[in-house]
């Protein structure tokens, strides 16, 4: 488990690293974003998080703090270059009082495994409701798939490919089961993300989702599409119509 302070800081601990008057700024954004994101029920309780990637270095918000109350003061930062330890990760920045959030391998995996440039973890009541479901099926699918659905187009065809889905295309998104610390997820996620290469987005049972993308942007808008399918699709089970269907 990461603990906050791995190293012998500065004075300064680094503090030019958060500080900028660019609202596009990581440290700005994340607070920024999460801010939204409570406003959208995904972040309630502290629950969730975001993180951004900008070259080798990688910010992140922190645990356990009302995230619609956050500040670039609280954000912390990390090089991925001189993570070498999984269990002991080296912080170049790290806000007083605080605890990193055990978020971070999972966040770290999508940077390091699909060189995302964000990845946002919500716990939308949609996507708890998704797995639920799923986990009432015969065979207890581990994977949600819907398609001839408009909002399909707000996601990429894959990790190094071109262009968007189509609305012909099936949407898959894997289930990996919760743990009770939600570092211990990072092995599931990676697994998943290798069974399902084209997937930006991996839920977890009773828990949550972590979604990224190439940029903030995108990481942003697969996200916001992904809520609204999971709301449909719980509508489409109460009347009985199925997320997969021959249209062509």
């Amino acid at each position: 488990m990461a603990t906050g302070k791995t190293y012998e800081e500065s004075a300064e601990n680094n503090d030019h690293l958060i500080r900028s008057s660019d609202s596009q700024h990581p440290a700005n954004l994340i607070p920024e974003l999460c801010r939204k994101f409570w406003t959208l029920g995904w972040v309630t309780g502290t629950g969730g998080g975001t993180s951004i990637r900008d070259n080798d270095l990688v910010y992140l918000a922190p645990s356990g703090v009302q995230k619609e109350l956050m500040k670039s003061e609280d954000i912390y930062v990390l090089a991925l270059s001189q993570q070498t330890d999984p269990k002991k990760r080296i912080y170049l920045r790290s806000p007083p009082s605080l605890k990193p959030s055990q978020c971070t391998p999972l966040f770290i995996a999508a940077f390091t495994k699909r060189n995302a440039g964000c990845c946002i973890h919500t716990h939308s009541q949609w996507a708890v409701l998704i797995t639920l479901l799923l986990e009432q099926l015969p065979s207890n699918a581990t994977l949600f798939e819907i398609n001839n659905i408009e909002q399909i187009k707000g996601f990429g065809r894959g990790y190094q490919k071109q262009g968007n889905l189509g609305y012909h295309d099936t949407l898959r998104i894997p289930v990996i089961e919760n743990t009770p610390h939600e570092e211990d997820l990072t092995e599931s996620l990676e697994e998943a993300m290798d069974k399902y290469p084209d997937t930006y987005a991996v839920l977890v049972r009773r828990h949550g989702i972590y979604v990224w993308g190439e940029t903030v942007h995108k990481a942003k808008t697969q996200c916001e599409s992904l809520d609204y399918l999971f709301q449909l699709a719980i509508e489409m089970k109460k009347l009985g119509l199925s997320w997969l269907s021959d249209i062509a």
